[in-house]
């Protein structure tokens, strides 16, 4: 089962070397982390997805409120949440299957940033999901170069 754990910390260097030793530290594998500013400078907002079971994730919350950084861990209910990823990927695309490429491209509401002779630059944005189906499609056309950040959430609320 997947968890979202939202952590808040002091905006310092090291701060996302001791959150993430602390996964290292355990053998866990972190799925996915992102991190930014708040609108607080001076605080940042960690995004790290995790596999695992309830216990588990529990478990991590307790130990990163330890560290002296961290300010505040929430667990973020992965099926109630809304978590969006981006992705930039370059394909190689011939004069005959580009008409289908951007075909694909306004499918996923994508955005092109760069046309060349045998190349296009995509920008999509989406959830894991939809991210994953994209990059599927375009390794039809051969994919060239990739980079994907990692996911940030929020919870939906249901009142």
């Amino acid at each position: 089962m997947k968890h979202i754990l939202s952590i808040l910390v002091r905006n310092r260097p090291g701060v996302m070397s001791h959150v993430s030793g602390l996964f290292t530290r355990r053998g866990y594998n972190i799925d996915s982390i992102a991190v930014g500013e708040t609108q607080d400078p001076q605080i940042s907002v960690m995004t790290i997805i995790l596999k695992g079971d309830e216990n588990t994730a529990n478990q991590f919350k307790g130990q990163l409120l330890k560290l002296a950084d961290v300010i505040d861990v929430r667990l973020l209910p992965y099926h109630q949440s809304i978590i969006r990823e981006l992705v930039l990927v370059r394909i190689k695309v011939e004069p005959k299957n580009r008409t289908e490429v951007f075909g694909i491209i306004e499918v996923f509401h994508g955005k092109i940033y760069e046309i060349h002779e045998d190349t296009i630059l995509i920008e999509v944005e989406g959830n894991p999901r939809q991210i994953n189906s994209f990059l599927n499609v375009m390794n039809h056309f051969g994919i060239l170069e990739i980079a994907r950040t990692g996911q940030v959430a929020l919870p939906l609320y249901t009142e």
